[in-house]
């Protein structure tokens, strides 16, 4: 049996993958007022904002940890069996949440949901640099990237009706085991990677493996640069790419961690309202994970470098998000009519910016390194942003403490933090990585470990 475009079933799978990612990862920002109310009712609204941080900030740091091991399990298993390990602890993890009694069980349970989870970011770089040619990778990267984003237009809404009707602990049940299920077509479609999967036409193999080499010049040209740990290091490229992605990603997650509590805190949006509204943000994600692409692929046709396109599409979608960030320090339309639609449109349009950019931002290990390097850097770059998501999560309750007089709470220096780390990703990519191209064997490296090493699929 042949399979036409398996390459485009298998990065479908990993959205959808990432979309049930989403669905697990959200359901305690949904959740959380029916979950304090039950486990804390004798604290504030404050002191309730601050427990869940700690168990945000828990779930982060173990999110971090884990995609530095997962970069290497993926490298030493492969994206089959390392996907299934991901995504069977994580769903695992999501169920045991049903049986959590306070902040200890939470964290626990949260941390163990934080270490799996990261595996499918990391997973998708090294599936996307197996797959796909180096032309192919943005668009399919924003493909995977939009499973995040079709995560979070879904899973408000639907955490959200589910626990106006069951319990919240029947809610974490369910989604968990929507997880166990996915592993099923998984398991089936993924049995080898191109140069030894059964079912892929022999136009689609050559098409894959050819479009992979990033020079046809010489045969020596062809072989892929694969350092060790501490030669990748070396490298100011992977410290730019490490910076870009600590410096972007905090943006990300700072509207799936805290959007619902925000709505609330600051326009006073119900669950109903929030079910009704929140989930516009991520339309815009979506469409950016999309446009980003696309509009590589676009660039990459019409003959530009990988240098010059994946710079471009960076900075545009980090200028895309730096006016609006701004808007949201100072809400001009709070007391206006269309408030609820206007705040998550200019949310929409930052998010937009920040899936355009970030898409490229991931490609950039694969651009950089050979494949049996790809999931190592990856997973360097995506612990370094969930340290710095980390800190910015833990800040948020003491930025944003109500008014001792008025009773407010206002998210101005929030917003001003993520415009500067737009800034900072921005400069990463241009001031650290001067040429994006796949680097060669420095004076520095060992030459017992540097040597290239063939790529058997």
């Amino acid at each position: 049996m042949q399979l036409k475009g398996i390459r485009w079933w298998v990065i479908a799978l990993i959205a959808l993958a990432t979309i049930i990612n989403y669905i697990d990862r959200q359901a305690l920002s949904v959740l959380w007022p029916s979950i304090a109310e039950d486990l804390f009712p004798d604290k504030s609204a404050f002191e309730r904002n601050q427990i869940y941080a700690t168990i945000s900030v828990v779930f982060v740091f173990s999110y971090a940890f884990g995609q530095a091991i997962f970069g290497k399990i993926f490298d030493w298993l492969g994206t089959r069996l390392g996907f299934v390990l991901s995504i069977g602890v994580w769903s695992i993890a999501t169920v045991l949440h049903a049986f959590a009694q306070g902040v200890l069980s939470f964290a626990i349970f949260r941390s163990i949901l934080g270490v799996a989870e990261a595996g499918n970011w990391p997973g998708a770089t090294k599936s996307n640099a197996d797959w796909f040619p180096a032309k192919e990778r943005a668009l399919a990267q924003g493909i995977f990237n939009s499973g995040a984003a079709i995560g979070g237009i879904i899973s408000i809404p639907l955490i959200a009706w589910m626990a106006l009707n069951n319990s919240w602990q029947t809610v974490f049940i369910v989604i968990g085991v929507i997880g166990l299920l996915w592993l099923i077509p998984w398991v089936i479609l993924v049995k080898a990677p191109p140069k030894t999967h059964p079912w892929i036409t022999p136009e689609e193999r050559e098409y894959i493996l050819t479009g992979q080499k990033h020079s046809n010049t010489t045969e020596a040209a062809e072989d892929e640069y694969t350092p060790t740990t501490a030669e990748l290091l070396k490298h100011k490229e992977s410290w730019g790419v490490i910076i870009a992605s600590a410096a972007i990603d905090p943006i990300w997650w700072l509207f799936v961690v805290w959007t619902p509590i925000f709505l609330s805190d600051v326009y006073g949006m119900k669950l109903a309202d929030i079910a009704q509204y929140g989930w516009v943000p991520y339309v815009g994600a979506m469409f950016g994970a999309w446009f980003g692409g696309l509009l590589a692929q676009n660039r990459f046709n019409a003959g530009w470098s990988t240098n010059k396109t994946r710079k471009l599409v960076i900075t545009l979608g980090c200028f895309i998000m730096l006016p609006a960030l701004m808007l949201m320090v100072q809400p001009l339309f709070l007391e206006t009519e269309y408030k609820y639609i206007s705040v998550v449109m200019t949310m929409a349009i930052i998010l937009f910016g920040f899936q355009t950019a970030i898409g490229n931002v991931q490609t950039l290990p694969s651009d950089l390194f050979s494949k049996k390097t790809v999931g190592t850097l990856a997973g360097f770059a995506g612990m370094a942003a969930k340290f710095a998501v980390a800190g910015l999560i833990a800040l948020v309750p003491i930025l944003t403490r109500p008014d001792a007089t008025t009773g407010e709470t206002s998210y101005t220096l929030v917003f001003i933090i993520g415009a500067s780390l737009a800034l900072i990703a921005i400069a990463a990519v241009w001031l650290l990585i001067p040429t994006v191209e796949p680097l060669k064997k420095s004076d520095n490296d060992s030459s017992e470990h540097s040597q290239p090493i063939q790529d058997k699929g």
